[in-house]
């Protein structure tokens, strides 16, 4: 920056503005918020001349060169000038220069991308770590030796996830016995997940979010924990496959205090909607409203607004389980199986990197078809049409199952605002509860 003032001071050139994009890159084609501005007040006559000290330092991709050149020329911009290199944009000469040195930077760019990516790649197929400032959790500042005390905390929240408790409740737990996360701060729900899925506790390493072999450093825990924690991941991500519902109202009501998602809670054998504090949640933890009284008020509502003539009837009958989801379910789980038993081979070199490579991807291939089969099948039955006017609904209600109920709300019902309710108040007071139709 000194050197540009420099040379605007013996060209006789006023400093109008300073645009500075700091560890952006002019080649990956990433936003540069002051390179656009830049251009703006070029556009607008606001800056009639551009100083920089080398032209890598404007652009090294081609096209963006030409794109600045034509925005030049529509604002008669014709002063530009570099401290490295004698170059006027100004003529022919000058722009052939800088055309030709804007081709040998994207040149240079990507062959150092290139270098960097092949580093990077060789580095994981030996199992060693990457770079990166931050050490990960669990292991010393070298990201190769385990430190003890870390490593026996990641087998206890490995040990409760697969037991049945949330990631919210593990970090909850976590921020009071103030544990801290590598870099300092509160744990979160994705930063948790990201260590427990993380093949390197498993003594994997991974590249690019894929499994490339065993790694240099100790395992914490054994590669089938870590399967057995994807596992209880997924199974709350694939349709079809989470725990039974219990709330009708799951993801429909709002905190009339702070306006945050109430949760479900259980409560020993009551259950609630509370807004919650925690983790991931961010509400104000002031309100909470029971079950059972709040889901009978809004059920009766939904069923009356079915009653008119543009409305009909939502699913009667239970859910039943498709044939073809089962066939889905059960190639689904041999070829995970089969996924394990290879990472298995590997770890324990039984076969080669490349072997491993070309036995996987078929079977990854399968998983991923066979997920979207199960998901556009869920999908697609969620609602099979109308059956009739709200009364008859009202006398079949009962005798459909949760999922069928909370779909026919869901159909009908954006969101309900729970309003604070009154200390000691034995039953609902229906004034607290304000649906927002979404039909």
């Amino acid at each position: 920056m000194e050197d540009c003032r420099k040379l605007a001071a013996e060209r006789g050139w006023t400093v109008g503005e300073e645009y500075v994009d700091n560890d952006l890159s002019a080649f990956k084609g990433n936003a540069r918020p002051e390179y656009q501005r830049m251009l703006g007040d070029l556009a607008s006559g606001h800056r009639d001349g551009v100083l920089i000290y080398n032209l890598d330092r404007l652009t090294r991709q081609p096209m963006e060169l030409e794109q600045f050149v034509q925005l030049c020329e529509r604002a008669g911009v014709s002063q530009v000038a570099t401290v490295t290199a004698d170059i006027d944009m100004g003529n022919d000469d000058g722009l052939f220069m800088a055309r030709l040195l804007a081709a040998f930077a994207a040149k240079e760019s990507a062959r150092k991308s290139a270098r960097i990516k092949r580093k990077a790649l060789q580095l994981a197929e030996q199992g060693k770590p990457h770079g990166g400032p931050l050490r990960p959790f669990g292991f010393e500042d070298d990201k190769v030796s385990v430190r003890s005390d870390e490593a026996e905390l990641i087998r206890t929240l490995v040990a409760r996830f697969l037991a049945g408790e949330s990631a919210r409740s593990l970090c909850t737990w976590l921020n009071e016995e103030g544990i801290a996360t590598v870099a300092g701060g509160p744990w979160m729900t994705t930063t948790l997940r990201q260590v427990l899925r993380s093949g390197r506790i498993a003594g994997l390493r991974e590249h690019k979010g894929e499994i490339v072999g065993p790694a240099v450093w100790e395992a914490i825990i054994t590669p089938e924990q870590r399967q057995q924690v994807l596992n209880r991941m997924e199974a709350k991500r694939v349709s079809g496959t989470r725990s039974p519902r219990r709330y009708l109202l799951s993801g429909l009501l709002r905190c009339g205090r702070c306006g945050n998602r109430l949760f479900s809670s259980l409560r020993v054998d009551t259950r609630r909607y509370v807004c919650h504090s925690g983790p991931d949640h961010g509400g104000c933890g002031r309100l909470t409203i029971v079950a059972g009284p709040v889901e009978e008020w809004i059920s009766a509502a939904v069923l009356h607004r079915l009653d008119t003539p543009e409305l009909a009837d939502a699913l009667a009958g239970r859910r039943a389980a498709d044939e073809r989801q089962n066939e889905l379910w059960a190639a689904l789980e041999a070829d995970k199986d089969l996924l394990q038993e290879f990472a298995l081979m590997a770890s324990s070199r039984a076969i080669g990197i490349a072997e491993w490579k070309t036995a996987r991807e078929p079977v990854e291939a399968r998983i991923r078809r066979a997920e979207q089969q199960l998901a556009h099948l869920s999908g697609t039955s969620q609602l099979e049409g109308l059956v009739g006017a709200g009364r008859e609904l009202r006398e079949r209600w009962d005798g459909l199952n949760l999922e069928r109920q909370a779909a026919i709300v869901k159909a009908v019902l954006d969101y309900a605002t729970v309003g604070p309710g009154t200390r000691g108040a034995r039953s609902l007071d229906p004034s607290r509860l304000i649906p927002t139709w979404r039909l």
